[in-house]
């Protein structure tokens, strides 16, 4: 299979799992079905979850109300082997705003519940925080697979089979942690083909992709790399705010800090510009971290 086939494979299959399968309401919740994507780790990747959960309570809304913010908690590990099952609470619809909870489940218990926002679109005041100046244009930047070819094979196939293409402006974290010791670092991504028109799939998708990286500001802040012997990390929470539309097969650049780290938890928090330097989302995420002492 020539790389271009792999790259549309890849978000082909991101597309199947998005397409969730909805069987009849229970008492006032609307129930959605879905797959998983195959992990090596066997656990599944909190973005998938927070794609499906979002995608799941946009079925219930009219097209032209869109998601404008999320708050979720992880509350289990899933399992990529297994699909997961969505319920969706309609809480409130009102003039302009409305209000849905998903909670995805497997095996009948929780493993993620999240409350999203809509608003129809409307006008009102606007400012938004500029992009840095000066940042290496990502075709200037080797991709995390070009670096990667030499790992491990299952890390060969983690990279090979995302359907993202992510860029570390500073250096990845994957096996060193090169450089300075700095709570910030930018990643250039987009999706490695292109996707259908539908803005519900790409807010989804942005979600998605939102999930990748965000703990590493944390990790370079303390020169601590992923493949550090019994280093383990875990997503608590995770916030987003969609500002502007943006298509996500287009480069955006995700701007991430960490305000903060202490007990055992560390904050981070991100910003999505597209190429153009137009803020489109905002993410915020605190993660469990636990590094070995010797």
């Amino acid at each position: 299979m020539t790389a271009e086939a792999e790259a549309r494979q890849s978000v082909q299959n991101l597309l199947d799992v998005l397409d969730l399968d909805e069987t009849r309401a229970r008492t006032t919740e609307d129930i959605f079905t879905g797959q998983s994507q195959s992990m090596p780790s066997g656990r599944i990747y909190g973005g998938q979850v927070l794609a499906q959960s979002l995608i799941a309570a946009e079925r219930t809304m009219p097209i032209e109300r869109a998601a404008h913010s999320m708050h979720g908690y992880f509350l289990r590990p899933g399992d990529s082997a297994q699909g997961l099952t969505i319920a969706v609470d309609r809480v409130h619809d009102g003039r302009s705003f409305s209000t849905r909870r998903s909670q995805a489940y497997q095996n009948g218990v929780p493993i993620f519940s999240m409350i999203a926002s809509f608003q129809d679109e409307a006008p009102g005041v606007e400012h938004a925080a500029a992009m840095p100046d000066g940042v290496p244009e990502p075709e200037h930047i080797p991709s995390d697979e070009d670096l990667l070819h030499d790992a491990h094979p299952i890390t060969q196939r983690l990279f090979s089979e995302r359907p993202a293409d992510i860029r570390h402006v500073e250096s990845p974290l994957y096996v060193t942690a090169d450089g300075a010791k700095q709570a910030g670092q930018m990643v250039w991504m987009r999706m490695r083909a292109p996707m259908p028109d539908d803005p519900r799939l790409h807010r989804a998708a942005l979600a998605f992709l939102s999930d990748m990286t965000i703990q590493e500001s944390i990790l370079r802040a303390h020169g601590i790399p992923w493949s550090t012997r019994g280093l383990k990390v875990a997503s608590l929470d995770h916030a987003m705010w969609w500002h502007r539309p943006a298509r996500v097969d287009e480069w955006l650049l995700y701007v991430q800090e960490s305000p903060n780290a202490r007990g055992g938890r560390g904050l981070s928090t991100g910003r999505i510009y597209t190429r153009e330097g137009v803020l489109v989302a905002s993410v915020a995420q605190e993660i469990m971290i636990r590094v070995p002492t010797d």
